[in-house]
């Protein structure tokens, strides 16, 4: 809408964590999280508390795993409102499709993503306006950029990135 402004946007991608091995019988949309998956999202989950992370909305993709660790997210961090799922978020979605389902959601302030790769490397290059930067994006990892503006090609900056290993879950 022009001449609207809108604040500055926190958007959290959190990968979903360990899920179980692909197998006869067992789509990718149905593999759940292992018990070691759960453990270390909840540990970096707990450690993202430190930083004030309170998402406004969750968006998810409708793969299990994925549904799985948003569901975590909800309860590690105290998050009251309905759990969105979007397609937008599934493996194989591009990442124009993710930062128009952001821009529907722009007058969020805080606002989380769960998902997959590659879709998370891609996209966190395209949202900061960097396409050739590839982070590796490790399983239950969780990064927070700050989108600062909501023009067609976004403008944002990263603020942290947090591993497993580094919220202390070790192998």
């Amino acid at each position: 809408m022009k001449g609207e402004t809108f604040p500055n946007m926190q958007v959290h991608l959190l990968r979903h964590g360990v899920a179980e091995e692909g197998r006869l019988g067992l789509s990718d949309a149905e593999r759940a999280l292992t018990p070691d998956g759960r453990k270390k999202l909840r540990q970096v989950l707990r450690t993202a508390i430190e930083a004030e992370v309170q998402p406004t909305l969750i968006l998810t993709s409708p793969l299990k795993r994925a549904i799985q660790t948003a569901e975590i997210a909800k309860e590690v961090l105290g998050y009251k409102n309905e759990i969105l799922r979007t397609k937008a978020l599934t493996p194989g979605s591009n990442v124009e499709q993710v930062w128009d389902e952001i821009r529907v959601h722009r007058k969020e302030t805080s606002l989380m993503l769960v998902g997959h790769n590659p879709l998370f490397e891609n996209l966190t290059g395209y949202l900061l306006n960097c396409p050739s930067l590839k982070l590796d994006f490790k399983k239950g990892a969780f990064l927070r950029l700050d989108v600062e503006s909501f023009t067609p090609q976004p403008h944002g900056v990263l603020r942290w990135l947090l591993t497993a290993k580094l919220a202390g879950s070790h192998d």
